[in-house]
Parts: structure tokens; C-alpha cells; sequence
């Protein structure tokens, strides 16, 4: 039995060729990989952040990006940019329809508040000074608060350099940490996006799917003060000039040619234990499911011949019909699959190997039974917690924000809790403004009632009476009642007010008390409450964290034993992945190959004139007439749209640069196929597909469609 169990163990764990999400100081350890793949640079070149390719490649805070001129012109997904798209658009003049383009700089509009573009200058690991000698002996919310004190005290250094906006990143489940230091260019401008029907062809129905015609695209511009100085949005400001940028390939890409993606890829969670697995496939995702759907639905029946509702909420809908169909998709997968067998199998495996000599056993036996421990008493928390951290309305998730901000704001700068100090600031204002575009009540009246009547249907001991109080709540309430109660709310609330909320981040906490707002003062009554209940959690997370990073201590070390590189699960820092652009033999539904690339003949025959399929005019006109300019390929008999490749990828990794072996862009990463999304848990290179738009595609599009002529001399396309 222990020689089978380790033998399973190791097919689980062990990376597959293109398997891995790396951390660029780790290629040295797989360039005979890489070389052999067809990468042509040196990999030790990879690992050098400020110098070419690695430097032209940024963050947008959820997205990947790349420059690409030496004007600061940024390239990312449209739907990285859709927010933007939406916050300039009005009934009057719909950029998410008709797209926008700029033809001189003047043009250019600025982007959602909030939007930043964070260039990477240095990593350093700072483990020693995170988890110092001290702090290694704490437990518990002792250890989290020493931890906290640690991180604000290397990021207050670090951001000293004004104009950096420095973060400490956990990786390998809290056993190392690494700062990150980026330039945070706050003046971020819309240069550039096709129409909707392009951007987003095929809608939710192809999402996710293969074969694709997405034109998945979009430019933005990043400012910086005419010193070459971050600064907020300023007519003065100027172009930033990047160091390194990407230039589009000159050679054909074809099927079995060497790709590597370049991006910021969310979270994976390849290392979780069973119980982990376990928890999120049979509990955590099938509720999500469940309530995105429900959310979904009510959205679309609030905003159905209400265009300005409808422009407010598309950027959350799109959100909610992507992860919705990833988390459905994902437990489809999970369903036909034997991954928590698998895991539980590397788990026995690991445990034998631990208590299979003294010295491991000294070493891990007691974390490898503790964290099984801690991690069942946090998943019987939330699943008591569920429908009461669901009910607040987000009006009154405004004020508790704002009310701990004020709490926090009363505090000498270094004694505040990390996310609420000064550098924050600028992110609560873009939270406050950003509201704006993004809010109507008739909406959020029926989303609490749903939120609210789901909480009080739900058990006594998982309702909170110190919320029902302060909301005037009870269970006796018929629906009538609940719905009269929340329209007594919004028919009081100055929140909708943005002067108010303004005023609000400034304001001290006896000013909170002072206020006559329903939400307002439920925020300041509940206040101490969830202070309570946060200390309560933070001695859990100490007691996860210290028994977490001796867990993979212990599986780093299992694992190389055989000789294998560990790369950690994904945490939105920069990764490089690698792969060759291929088909499949199969599809996920009818069983049919899968090409590797999809062409223009494809928009074509899915254009229907409307809805998800509506392409323009102009696009299919240029298709009918074979108007292909430079970008045709013969072996395709068009122009090439999308492709697929073995790239390892998740969320966040949307925008991310694919390079050719020369490091030349050959596309973007958008999306990956339905059955292959469970890869954020487990890799399958049989299935594992990413899904990219062509380069070719894109200079295709601009010019023979859109017209950005000036755009494309500037990327040095003659």
C-alpha cells in the first residue's frame, strides 16, 4: 500500500511539460526546459525585471498588460478595460457599442477611477524580516499583528521612493515572502477599444468555449507629470516613457511553435489539502453558483428598458457570467474527475514520508495534523457564516468601510491596520467616486431583498441579532414588510450622494455618530461587533499560517527529494508560463478535433446581426470582399483570429503578453476552454488550453476596419 500511494502521490504532483505558473528567478532551474521548447533568449534574461522582455511588462491591479511604444501605449484584453469602456459611456454616445478610438492624444479620455498601471522595478525576498525571530514564536492573532507590523514597517521603507507602491507577497502558503516595489502610475487613459461586437463576440455563450472569434483587445496610455513623476490625472502630464517595450512579430506563427505568456496570474490552488478540495467543490462553489445566477437574473429583470441602469451594471455582469460559468465549469470537471481521490492520496503519501523517519517527524508530524485541525473549524465557520455575510447591503457596506476608515484614520499612521493607512487613501476616493457609474437603487433594493430574505430564512444561531436591530429586522416579516423596510432605507439615505460620501472620508468617528442615516448608523452600531470578530478570525489565520508553511515546507522538501522544481501557487505576481501553440484531438461536448487556429471565415458564419453575434457592418464587409491587406495566410486560406496553446494560465493572466521564442508578441492571453479551468486546482495537459487573439488579428482589425492609423505607426507597423 505505501509504495502504490507514494507512486499516485507523485503523478499528482509531479510538473508536466508547459505545467507551471514560474517565478522568474526560478527559470535557471528548468532552461534545458525552456531551450528545448524553443525558447531562443538566454532564460537567465527572464529573471532580470527591469531589462527586456520582463520590463515591458505590467499590472493593471487584476489584469496583465504590456508596453508596447515608446510612448507609454499600453496593450491588454478589452474586457480588462471594460469598466472604462462603460464609465464613458452614456445612452447618448455607447462606447461599449460603437468602441472608441483616439486619433490624437488630446483625444484621449481618462479611464475609471481607480485605474492604475503598476510597473515592476524590484523583488526581494524579505522572509527573515517577515516572520523575524521574534515573530516566529508568536501564535495565534500575535503572530497576524506582528506579521502586519513587520509588513508596514518594509513597505513604509520601500515607499519612502515616492511615486512606488510597494506590497509584501506571501508565497508557498506563508513559509516565504517577497517585496514587490513598482512605479504606480496613477493618470491612466482610454486610447483605444473595437466595438463590442468585436471585443466581446460570442458574449457569455462562447465564453470559455472553443472554437472562438474574440477580438479580445485594447489600448491604454500611461500618464506621468511633465518631471516623469506619478501623479493623479492632470491635463500638463505627459506620455510616461517605459524603459523596454514589446514590438509585434515579424515571423508567422504556426501550430507547434514555442510560446511563453508574460503576466500576473491570480490564484491557483494546487497546493490545498484535501479538506481544502474538499470544502470548495462540495460547498464553497455550488453555492456561488447558485447566488451569481440568481444575481444575474435579478439584474437583468431591474435593468430590462432602462439603458442608463443597463450601462451602469454591465461591467459587474460581465464579471458575474465569467465566474459563474468558471465555477460551474469547474465543477463539471471536478464531477468527472478522480482529483480528490488523487489528493488525498499525495496527502497519505506525504504523511508516511513524514512519519517514515525520526527526523521529519520532529520536523512536521505535529503542523501536518494541526492544520487539519484549524482548517475544520474555518470551514464550519463560514459555512454558519454564509447567509449573514451576504446580507448587508452594499450601501451599508459603504458606511462600514468609511466608518473603519475614520477609526483607522484617528491613529498615528504606523498604528493603523494595513489597508487603511495614508497610502490607501487614493483607493478609497476611487472606491467613493467610482460609485457613481456603478450604482442604482431599484437595483440594489431587489438584491437585498433577495440577500435578506435568504439571511432571515436561514437558522436562528447563523442570524446575527445585533444586525437585525440595527436594521429593524425579524424573521416574522412577511415579503411585503421586508420589501416596505428596505425602501424606507434608500427613501432616507444620502449615500447616494457622492458630495456625501466625499464628505464621509473625511469625516471623524464622532462625526459618524452624529449622523441620522439608516446605514450610517447601523455601521457605527455594529462597529464594535465586527472588530470583535475580526480579532476572533485573525487568532485562527495566526494559528493557519504558522501550521500552513510547515505543511509546505514539508511538501517542498517531499518533493524534491525527487528531483523536481516546486513552483508556488499563483498570488497575482508576475509568472512566467510556456507552452506551443496546439489543437486537441477532442472537444469538450461533441468529441470533434480541435484546430489550432479559428479564422475570419468564423465570424463570418456566427454573425447573426445582433446580440452576442453582432459584428459590424464594416468588419463583415471587409471579410465578404477577402480585404485581408498584409495579415493574410495561405495555409489557413484568411486571417488568423484566435488560437489555442498549452500555456498554463488563470485569472489575472487576462492581457498577458505572448511572446514567440524571440520574445516578438504574437497575441494576448484571454481565456482558457470550459473543462480545462479546473486546472487552477489541477493541471491536465491532455485538456489544458489556453486561448488566445492573434497579433495578426489585432494590426487586422485596426486597420483595415477601425482606421487607427495613427495607433498602428506607432506600434511600427508600416
Amino acid at each position: 500500500m505505501k509504495k502504490s500511494l507514494i507512486a499516485l502521490a507523485l503523478v499528482s504532483s509531479v510538473a508536466v511539460a508547459d505545467e507551471g505558473m514560474w517565478m522568474p528567478q526560478q527559470l535557471p532551474e528548468i532552461a534545458d526546459q525552456l531551450k528545448a521548447a524553443g525558447l531562443e533568449l538566454d532564460p537567465n534574461v527572464l529573471t532580470k525585471l527591469t531589462e527586456f522582455p520582463m520590463g515591458a511588462v505590467v499590472s493593471l491591479g487584476g489584469c496583465s498588460a504590456s508596453f508596447v511604444s515608446p510612448q507609454g501605449l499600453v496593450i491588454t484584453n478589452h474586457h480588462c478595460v471594460y469598466n472604462s469602456i462603460a464609465y464613458n459611456s452614456t445612452p447618448e454616445n455607447d462606447l461599449l457599442a460603437n468602441g472608441f478610438l483616439a486619433s490624437s492624444l488630446e483625444d484621449e479620455v481618462a479611464a475609471a477611477p481607480g485605474s492604475r498601471v503598476y510597473v515592476t522595478k524590484a523583488v526581494e525576498n524579505v522572509t527573515a524580516q517577515v516572520i523575524d525571530a521574534d515573530t516566529a514564536e508568536l501564535t495565534g492573532k500575535a503572530r497576524v499583528d506582528a506579521i502586519e507590523e513587520n509588513y508596514k514597517s518594509i513597505v513604509a521603507a520601500c515607499e519612502e521612493d515616492a511615486g512606488h507602491r510597494c506590497e509584501v507577497s506571501s508565497f508557498y502558503g506563508g513559509l516565504e515572502y517577497y517585496l514587490i516595489k513598482q512605479l504606480e502610475i496613477k493618470d491612466v487613459r482610454l486610447v483605444h477599444a473595437p466595438a463590442e461586437g468585436v471585443g466581446k463576440f460570442g458574449g457569455d455563450t462562447d465564453n470559455w468555449m472553443w472554437p472562438r472569434h474574440t477580438g479580445d483587445y485594447s489600448f491604454y496610455r500611461a500618464y506621468v507629470s511633465p518631471e516623469g513623476k506619478s501623479a493623479e490625472f492632470a491635463e500638463e502630464n505627459v506620455p510616461y516613457q517605459p524603459e523596454h517595450h514589446l514590438t509585434i512579430a515579424s515571423d508567422s506563427l504556426d501550430e507547434g511553435d514555442f510560446v511563453m505568456a508574460l503576466g500576473y496570474p491570480g490564484r491557483t490552488n494546487r497546493h490545498r489539502l484535501p479538506s481544502e478540495v474538499e470544502n470548495t467543490f462540495e460547498w464553497s462553489y455550488p453555492n456561488t453558483v447558485k447566488r451569481f445566477s440568481d444575481n444575474l437574473e435579478i439584474i437583468a429583470a431591474q435593468t430590462e428598458n432602462h439603458k442608463d441602469a443597463e450601462l451602469k451594471y454591465a461591467s459587474r455582469v460581465a464579471g458575474l457570467n465569467n465566474y459563474l460559468k468558471n465555477r460551474q465549469g469547474m465543477l463539471d470537471s471536478f464531477a468527472n474527475s478522480d482529483l480528490l481521490q488523487r489528493e488525498q492520496a499525495e496527502h497519505e503519501a506525504l504523511k508516511e514520508w513524514v512519519n517514515g523517519s525520526a527526523e521529519n517527524g520532529a520536523a512536521y508530524a505535529e503542523d501536518l495534523q494541526a492544520i487539519e485541525r484549524f482548517l475544520a473549524e474555518r470551514h464550519k465557520g463560514d459555512r454558519e457564516d454564509y447567509y449573514r455575510s451576504l446580507a448587508a447591503p452594499r450601501l451599508l457596506g459603504m458606511a462600514a468601510v468609511l466608518y473603519k476608515l475614520s477609526q483607522e484614520q484617528s491613529k498615528p499612521d504606523a498604528e493603523r491596520e494595513a489597508g487603511y493607512q495614508e497610502r490607501d487613501l487614493p483607493r478609497f476616493k476611487a472606491y467613493v467616486a467610482g460609485f457613481e457609474r456603478s450604482f442604482d437603487a431599484s437595483v440594489e433594493m431587489a438584491l437585498d431583498f433577495y440577500n435578506l430574505k435568504n439571511y432571515l430564512e436561514a437558522p436562528l444561531e447563523q442570524r446575527d441579532a445585533s444586525f437585525d436591530q440595527a436594521l429593524g429586522l425579524s424573521a416574522e416579516m412577511s415579503d411585503a414588510e421586508l420589501r416596505d423596510v428596505i425602501a424606507s432605507w434608500y427613501a432616507a439615505t444620502d449615500l447616494t450622494e457622492l458630495d456625501v460620501r466625499n464628505q464621509l472620508l473625511a469625516a471623524s468617528p464622532s462625526q459618524f455618530a452624529d449622523q441620522d442615516d439608516v446605514f450610517v448608523q447601523a455601521a457605527v452600531a455594529l462597529y464594535p461587533q465586527q472588530q470583535a470578530e475580526q480579532d476572533e478570525a485573525q487568532e485562527l489565520s495566526g494559528q493557519i499560517q504558522s501550521a500552513y508553511a510547515n505543511y509546505m515546507r514539508a511538501k517542498i522538501a517531499f518533493m524534491r527529494e525527487q528531483g523536481e522544481a516546486v513552483y508556488p501557487d499563483a498570488n497575482s505576481t508576475l509568472r512566467v508560463t510556456y507552452g506551443t501553440v496546439t489543437g486537441r484531438d477532442h472537444g469538450t461536448y461533441d468529441g470533434t478535433a480541435w484546430t489550432a487556429f479559428t479564422t475570419l471565415h468564423g465570424i463570418q458564419q456566427k454573425a447573426t446581426g445582433e446580440g452576442e453575434f453582432n459584428a459590424p457592418q464594416a468588419q463583415l464587409d471587409a471579410i465578404k470582399h477577402r480585404n485581408y491587406a498584409d495579415y493574410y495566410v495561405e495555409s489557413l486560406n484568411s486571417v488568423p483570429v484566435n488560437y489555442l496553446a498549452t500555456l498554463d494560465i488563470t485569472g489575472g493572466n487576462s492581457g498577458s503578453a505572448v511572446l514567440n521564442g524571440k520574445a516578438e508578441l504574437v497575441g494576448l492571453a484571454f481565456d482558457g476552454t470550459l473543462d480545462s479551468i479546473i486546472s487552477d486546482w489541477d493541471f491536465n495537459i491532455d485538456n489544458t488550453r489556453s486561448i488566445q487573439v492573434d497579433s495578426r488579428f489585432m494590426l487586422w482589425q485596426m486597420e483595415v476596419v477601425d482606421g487607427a492609423d495613427n495607433l498602428l505607426k506607432e506600434l511600427g507597423i508600416e
